[in-house]
């Protein structure tokens, strides 16, 4: 297969145009209410009787004439008969006359003759009047005949005048039949689902919310959940399930298919398939020009390829065409990259398919806390992280592990949209960035440094903390630049620093072999003399940093060159960045010794041959000494000295 070379490139706009131009409306869906919240409706409906349906009481109290209350007030009170009670859901059996009153709840029907109710705050109870004569001994009933009088002879003593009206929601107050309750394009919110509620709607016709068929290519993916054999170079689907969240956000419906693999005739069924069901397919993976992708041939061949290749970055490797009746948009595969496209590119045009209206735009204005050299002349999409400084302004750093790391985005805040122009940002530059969401408020505390376990227990302690762990040489070094909050180092360092020691602790540190140790591993001397295959961590790791030195010195004591001693470990230059991935190694058995903590053995149950005590320290930015976050670091520091024990993780 010959290679595709990227040639012309779209801009970011030509690519918002084509996708524009395809269709993914699904069509007219019939929804139950219950199922409404969120749609979109795509007709008018009316009202078809009137809201309430009857005149009722508005509160609780007592249903009466209001010219029989003219005058009333609290030294004069109107006396009036109580001849009979009216409750919610129960049609009343009968009519008010002059004089009278009748008990109703909040709801009810009022009853006939009555126009107008008095709150029961505004009356009182009290025996009949026994000078007042019998002109209402009787109540009347609603056929007209004479009902049996009361037995009580309760009098209701009405202590404010009322108006015709007053206190009634009369037939059609809220509704009335004939009226438009809802127009075309309103989403359903639960309030309008209250009011369909009372106009007595079953169901409501509503957009279709656009299929969206997710087909995620490679020969290396395995669905999470599955067995991975990370021999082979398989890695789990990582773009699947976050592109399908981000489909449901957009009010689209996700479709996974199986994974296509890299073989054309798979893919091809398998984009066939899902082109036939879905208004809109998605591929992530195979869209670069590499002699093993073959998505932009299938689309060539079955549909037309409309697009291949954006000027943007991350994401330059994009398709958009049109496969059968559907429209198709090929994402790159590295996580970073396809959510990026996705998010910019993808997910308006679900929203407009939809009739979703696009989110509130929240964004943040702030002053780069680094400088960013940029050269590649593309428009970037640089994801950032925020965080504040000692008097609370916004702060702004770039979060960039490159387009196949999946914790970018997680790590991040928002981005900041980066001209092709502009190849350099100093430090101090005014950015804005466009949030991931109205919700996203920076750390309370942001840290760097050690992927310590003890400092991770602590940070569970904290409200809303930050930590980066990127070793302790970078940490050093964002921490001299004056980015972080506190940073976390182990082992020596080169050079003092600037900052205040909030807190230390010890950790022991040295060979983790496999469980009861049947290789005898005692010491360095195993790992220089004796054929072990060993592990390491990176050059950034505080661990590392110990190794080294305790290696310097057993050269010395030797009387070799370390650099001898060194090129002697089968597997020193193997490293690797987090604390427990040397231990894992050697419960694959693919090593045979591993770099690390005695904790990390333990919990692993696994063997340790102790090399030495290790210092753990945190220390703060001197300008960040009384920020909250801070403070409550140097409390949790100082208030828990056992959550930093080696055992405290039992």
């Amino acid at each position: 297969m010959d290679r595709k070379e990227f040639r012309d490139l779209a801009t970011p706009a030509e690519a918002q145009e084509t996708i524009a131009s395809l269709s993914l409306e699904g069509g007219i869906d019939r929804v139950p209410l219950a199922e409404a919240r969120g749609r979109v409706l795509v007709s008018r409906i009316d009202a078809d009787l009137d809201v309430p349906g009857f005149d009722r009481a508005s509160l609780d109290g007592y249903a009466l004439r209001a010219r029989d209350t003219f005058g009333a007030d609290e030294a004069e009170p109107a006396r009036l008969e109580l001849v009979g009670e009216v409750h919610a859901g129960e049609e009343p059996d009968i009519d008010v006359g002059e004089g009278e009153a009748v008990e109703i709840s909040t709801g009810a029907v009022m009853p006939p003759g009555a126009d107008a109710m008095v709150p029961v705050e505004r009356t009182d109870r009290a025996e009949p009047d026994s000078t007042d004569g019998a002109s209402s001994a009787e109540r009347r009933s609603t056929d007209g005949h004479a009902a049996e009088p009361r037995d009580d002879g309760t009098d209701v003593l009405v202590r404010t005048s009322v108006a015709p009206g007053d206190n009634v929601m009369f037939a059609g107050a809220d509704v009335a039949a004939g009226e438009r309750a809802l127009g075309p394009g309103t989403r359903i919110t639960p309030r309008d689902i209250g009011l369909l509620s009372a106009l007595g709607i079953e169901e409501v016709p509503v957009r279709a919310r656009p299929r969206v068929g997710i087909v995620s290519t490679g020969d290396e993916l395995v669905r999470p959940g599955e067995d991975l054999d990370a021999d082979s170079g398989e890695i789990y689907d990582v773009n699947s399930y976050t592109i399908a969240a981000g489909i449901e956000d957009a009010g689209g419906e996700a479709v996974l298919y199986p994974h296509a693999g890299d073989d054309t005739a798979e893919l091809e069924r398998v984009l066939r398939e899902a082109a036939d069901e879905c208004d809109l397919v998605l591929s992530s993976g195979s869209t670069s020009a590499s002699a093993v992708d073959v998505v932009y041939r299938v689309i060539e061949a079955q549909g037309e390829l409309l697009l291949h290749g954006v000027s943007i970055k991350p994401g330059k490797p994009m398709l958009v065409g049109r496969l059968a009746d559907s429209a198709y948009v090929g994402l790159p595969g590295y996580p970073v990259s396809a959510m990026m496209i996705f998010r910019t590119f993808v997910a308006p045009a679900i929203r407009e398919a939809a009739g979703v209206p696009e989110p509130d735009t929240a964004t943040v204005s702030g002053s780069m806390a680094v400088a960013e050299r940029y050269t590649e002349g593309r428009h970037r999409l640089m994801p950032v992280g925020l965080l504040t400084d000692g008097d609370g302004e916004t702060l702004v750093y770039p979060v960039d592990k490159g387009s196949g790391a999946t914790t970018s985005l997680a790590e991040a805040d928002g981005l900041v949209e980066i001209d092709p122009d502009t190849d350099y940002l100093e430090a101090g530059t005014d950015v804005t960035v466009s949030l991931f969401s109205p919700e996203v408020r920076p750390p309370t505390l942001f840290g760097v440094g050690e992927d310590d376990p003890a400092f991770g227990r602590l940070l569970d302690r904290l409200e809303n903390p930050r930590h980066l762990s990127v070793g302790t040489r970078p940490a050093a070094r964002r921490l001299r630049d004056g980015v972080p909050d506190v940073a976390v180092l182990a082992g020596p360092t080169d050079r003092d620093l600037d900052a205040e020691a909030l807190g230390a602790w010890t950790r022991e540190w040295g060979l983790i072999v496999r469980p009861g140790n049947p290789d005898d591993v005692e010491g360095l001397a195993d790992l220089v003399d004796r054929d072990l295959r060993f592990v390491n961590r990176t050059s950034d790791s505080g661990l590392r940093t110990s190794l080294e030195a305790t290696l310097e010195a057993f050269a010395t004591d030797r009387g070799r060159d370390r650099r001898e001693v060194v090129e002697a470990i089968d597997g020193f230059d193997l490293g690797l960045r987090a604390h427990e991935s040397p231990a894992r190694r050697v419960i694959a058995g693919e090593a045979d010794v591993a770099l690390g903590l005695r904790e990390t053995a333990d919990r692993l149950d696994l063997g340790f041959v102790r090399l030495g005590d290790q210092d753990v320290r945190a220390l703060a930015n001197p300008d960040r000494l009384e920020k909250p976050g801070v403070r409550e670091l140097r409390e949790a520091l100082e208030s828990n000295p056992a959550l930093l024990a080696d055992d405290a993780y039992r």
